[in-house]
């Protein structure tokens, strides 16, 4: 698998690129119907991709990796070298998303792109990982907890007010 930052251009995310993280989107139906992250899940557009993004972005220190496998689009990732609220004190990065092609769960996608992040952060001094995942997805959970994450408390998300799990691991 090999990751690729992704890189506005002039201010803009590359149209083609866009259009592959859209459909990627797509296969996570059951996802962002859990999440509420798009208003209908079933027709997610590249404009409203994009626009969740730039929102991802617009945060100091954010970064969105894109996984291939093969030349294919296998996974986003979405992390941050800090916690976006400057009061807290968290000395972790975060993951702040890592979705997989739904049509190739249970494929080692997952777990490779949650190493290779890990890595990244490992190889820049970091020693610990964070992410939030809402406590409505049960396989979310699991996964996290599989790859040797622990639940440290209890939270409401930033954005939405929903009801997570924020999970940590050593690295």
């Amino acid at each position: 698998m090999i990751l690729q930052p992704l890189v506005p251009v002039g201010g803009a995310l590359p149209g083609p690129v866009l259009t592959e993280i859209a459909a990627l989107y797509a296969t996570n139906r059951a996802f962002f119907e859990l999440s509420g992250d798009f208003p209908d899940p079933a027709r997610i557009t590249v404009e409203q991709v994009a626009a969740a993004l730039a929102d991802e972005l617009a945060h100091d220190g954010a970064q969105v990796l894109l996984a291939r496998s093969a030349g294919r689009l296998v996974g986003v990732a979405a992390t941050l070298a800090h916690h976006p609220d400057p009061a807290a004190a968290d000395p972790d990065p975060w993951i702040g998303l890592l979705l997989i092609d739904a049509t190739a769960h249970r494929a080692g996608y997952g777990r490779t792109l949650a190493t290779l992040v890990e890595d990244r952060f490992r190889a820049a001094g970091r020693t610990g990982l964070r992410i939030a995942v809402l406590d409505a997805n049960t396989a979310g959970l699991a996964f996290w907890r599989a790859q040797g994450y622990t639940a440290l408390r209890r939270a409401k998300d930033r954005e939405r007010g929903r009801d997570c799990t924020v999970l940590r691991k050593s690295l």
